[in-house]
C-alpha cells in the first residue's frame, strides 16, 4: 500500500514538469520552412500578440462607451444620524425639523436621449475599430517582412559554409598532390605552402560562418518569438528558393493596397467625425430620470425601519449651453485644420510611396541582373577550375594557376549566394512597396 501511495505521490509531483515538457514541445516546429516560420511568428511575436490585444482593448472601449445610450439602473442606500436637528422659526416660535434618524433606500433609472459625446462616439465606432485592426495588419506586415529577410540571411549563411566545406574538400586534396609532389622531388614546397594557407583560409571562413550562423539563428528566433533555448532547423529547396526571384515588375503602385494609406484614409475619416462632433457641440444635451425611494424617518433608531415614506418621480433634463465664451468656434476651426494636416499627410504619403517603389524596382532589376551575371560566373569557374585541373595533373598547367582557379571558384560562389540573397531581399521589399504582403 505504502509503494502505491508512493507512485501517486510521484506522479502528482511531476505532472507540472510533464506539462510544462508537453507545452514547450507543442510550440515549437517540426519543420523551419520559410511559411511555417512566418506563421509561427504571426501567433508568437510579442509585437503581432500586442497589437492584436490592442485592437481588443479597443473594441472594449467603443463598446463600453455606446453602453451610455444604454438605460442605466441603479441602487442608493442611505443611513443618517442627526446629533442636531435643523431649527427654524415658524409663527414665532422654534420649531425643529426632521428626524433624528433617516434612511433612504433609492432605486434610480436615466436614460441618455440626446448626448453630442455619444452621437460622436456612435459616428467613429466603425473606424476606430477599423483603425485599430489596421494598426495590428501593419505591425503583421513588418514582421513579415522581417521575418523573410532574416530568414534567407540564415540560408546565405549555410550557404557560404557549404561552399567553405567545398573548398576545404578540394584544398585537402590540392595539399595532398602538392605535398606527395614536394616529396617526390617534382615540385618545391612553394606549391605545398600555397595550397596549405589556402587550406587554412577556408577552415577560418568555415568556422567565421559557423559563428555568424548560430548569431543569425539566434536572430531569427527573436523576430519570430521562438523560445530562447529550443533548437530552430531551417529547411528550405534551394531549386524553390531560386524559382521564388521571379517577379512581375510591370505591376503599377495602387495606393489603396498599402495598409499606411487605409491607416491614413481611416485616421481622415475619424477627423472628419471629430468637425462634425464640434458641430455637435451646439446641441443640447437630453437626458431623462425616475427614481422610487423608500424614505424611513423616526427619532427612535430600534424602530427606524417599521415604518417607510415612499416617494417617486420622474423627469427630463435638458441642458444648453448658451455662451462659452467664443471656444466651440475654436474648436471648429481647429478639428478643420487639422483635417487638413491629414490631407497633406496623405498627398506625402503618397509621394513617399512612389519614391519607395521606384527604389526598391531599380533595386530588385540591378540585383536581379547581377545575380544572373554572377550564377554564370559561377558556372564558368567550375569549368575553368576542372579543366586546369586536369591541365596541372597532365602537366600543363603550373600548380599556382590550381590554386588562383581554386580562389576565383570559391570568389563566385560566395557572390553568387550573396547576389540570391540581395535579390530575394530586395523582391520582399518591392512587395511591401507594392502592398502585396497580405496577412
Amino acid at each position: 500500500m505504502k509503494r502505491y501511495l508512493f507512485i501517486i505521490q510521484l506522479i502528482i509531483a511531476l505532472a507540472p514538469f510533464t506539462l510544462r515538457a508537453q507545452v514547450s514541445t507543442d510550440s515549437l516546429l517540426e519543420s523551419g520552412t520559410l511559411e511555417n516560420v512566418i506563421q509561427y511568428a504571426l501567433q508568437h511575436q510579442p509585437v503581432v500578440q500586442k497589437s492584436m490585444l490592442d485592437e481588443q482593448i479597443t473594441k472594449s472601449q467603443v463598446n463600453s462607451r455606446l453602453a451610455d445610450w444604454y438605460p442605466q439602473i441603479g441602487y442608493n442606500y442611505n443611513l443618517q444620524h442627526n446629533f442636531q436637528l435643523q431649527t427654524t422659526v415658524f409663527q414665532g416660535n422654534v420649531v425643529k425639523l426632521g428626524n433624528s434618524n433617516t434612511s433612504v433606500n433609492q432605486f434610480a433609472y436615466t436614460q441618455n436621449i440626446l448626448n453630442p459625446a455619444l452621437v460622436f462616439t456612435a459616428i467613429t465606432a466603425k473606424d476606430v475599430r477599423n483603425l485599430a485592426a489596421q494598426n495590428a495588419i501593419s505591425n503583421k506586415i513588418d514582421v513579415v517582412a522581417e521575418v523573410s529577410k532574416a530568414f534567407y540571411d540564415v540560408l546565405l549563411t549555410q550557404q557560404q559554409i557549404k561552399v567553405a566545406d567545398e573548398a576545404i574538400v578540394r584544398l585537402e586534396r590540392s595539399v595532398k598532390d602538392a605535398r606527395n609532389q614536394y616529396q617526390s622531388g617534382i615540385v618545391d614546397k612553394t606549391d605545398y605552402q600555397r595550397a596549405t594557407i589556402l587550406l587554412n583560409n577556408a577552415t577560418a571562413l568555415k568556422k567565421s560562418g559557423e559563428e555568424g550562423l548560430k548569431a543569425k539563428v539566434e536572430y531569427l528566433k527573436s523576430v519570430i518569438g521562438y523560445p530562447v533555448k529550443a533548437q530552430l532547423a531551417v529547411v528550405y529547396d534551394s531549386v524553390q528558393m531560386e524559382d521564388n526571384i521571379t517577379f512581375d515588375v510591370s505591376a503599377k503602385v495602387d495606393f489603396n493596397n498599402r495598409i499606411e494609406y487605409l491607416q491614413l484614409q481611416t485616421q481622415k475619416q475619424l477627423q472628419q467625425g471629430n468637425v462634425k462632433y464640434s458641430k455637435l457641440s451646439f446641441l443640447p444635451s437630453v437626458s431623462g430620470f425616475a427614481a422610487y425611494n423608500l424614505n424611513y424617518l423616526n427619532n427612535d433608531f430600534d424602530a427606524l425601519y417599521k415604518t417607510s415614506y415612499p416617494n417617486s418621480y420622474v423627469g427630463l433634463t435638458l441642458s444648453i449651453p448658451i455662451v462659452t465664451g467664443g471656444k466651440r468656434w475654436m474648436n471648429i476651426r481647429q478639428a478643420k485644420w487639422q483635417l487638413k494636416k491629414v490631407d497633406w499627410d496623405i498627398t506625402g504619403l503618397e509621394n513617399n510611396m512612389n519614391a519607395q517603389y521606384a527604389q526598391a524596382l531599380a533595386s530588385y532589376n540591378s540585383n536581379l541582373a547581377n545575380y544572373t551575371a554572377l550564377k554564370d560566373n559561377m558556372a564558368l569557374a567550375k569549368d575553368v577550375y576542372n579543366v586546369i585541373q586536369l591541365q596541372y595533373r597532365s602537366g600543363v598547367k603550373t600548380y599556382l594557376e590550381v590554386l588562383v582557379a581554386e580562389s576565383d571558384l570559391r570568389t563566385a560562389q560566395i557572390n553568387y549566394f550573396n547576389a540570391l540573397y540581395q535579390v530575394l531581399s530586395s523582391k520582399v521589399d518591392l512587395q511591401k512597396a507594392l502592398g502585396q504582403i497580405k496577412y
